[in-house]
């Protein structure tokens, strides 16, 4: 993990440079929405740079854009229907010590084929932890924290991104493991 802040607005990719074919049928689903075309974040060089220390010895934190469950907003369920009400749009960190009730209702995923049940499949917490345990990594964080998927590159990068980078650095964090939902 870098220890400066990232810069404010670093140079897109090219449109072209996007190897999943849903990208443009989003773009086209906005559009007939009356939007602009979207754009998709993606760099033309990677902002990360190499570890300091090798993973065996590396404090890891997660990240995650899963939202921790709110009553009286909705179904949140495995399998529920998308949830926009469930959305959240502050970064947030809850103690690893335990699993935490994370949802991901409030985000487009393909729910034809999955249903989002198992909670390791967008909170590999249990895994990290396993992990740590058998030397793979050297410590997990105290704190995982949770990136809101809001599509503002703006705030993103000027706003959620340091916030989540400060927390990081509080945490003692070499290393991130990234998992969008």
């Amino acid at each position: 993990m870098t220890t400066t802040a990232p810069a404010v607005n670093p140079p897109f990719a090219a449109d072209y440079d996007a190897p999943i074919p849903y990208i443009q049928r989003t773009r086209d689903y906005y559009q007939v929405l009356g939007f602009n075309p979207y754009r998709w974040a993606h760099f033309a060089d990677v902002p990360f740079t190499p570890l300091g220390t090798p993973l065996g010895e590396a404090r890891v934190a997660l990240i995650t854009t899963a939202a921790p469950f709110q009553p009286g907003v909705g179904d949140q369920g495995p399998g529920a229907a998308y949830n926009a009400a469930a959305k959240f749009y502050q970064v947030y960190s809850l103690s690893t010590e335990t699993i935490p009730d994370l949802r991901i209702s409030h985000v487009g995923y393909d729910r034809l084929h999955t249903t989002a049940a198992d909670i390791n499949t967008y909170l590999p917490l249990a895994q990290l932890k396993t992990a740590a345990a058998a030397g793979r990594i050297g410590s997990l964080g105290p704190r995982l924290h949770g990136l809101p998927t809001n599509r503002s590159h703006r705030v993103t990068m000027e706003t959620d991104v340091p916030e989540l980078l400060r927390r990081c650095h509080e945490d003692g964090v070499g290393a991130a493991v990234l998992v969008p939902s």
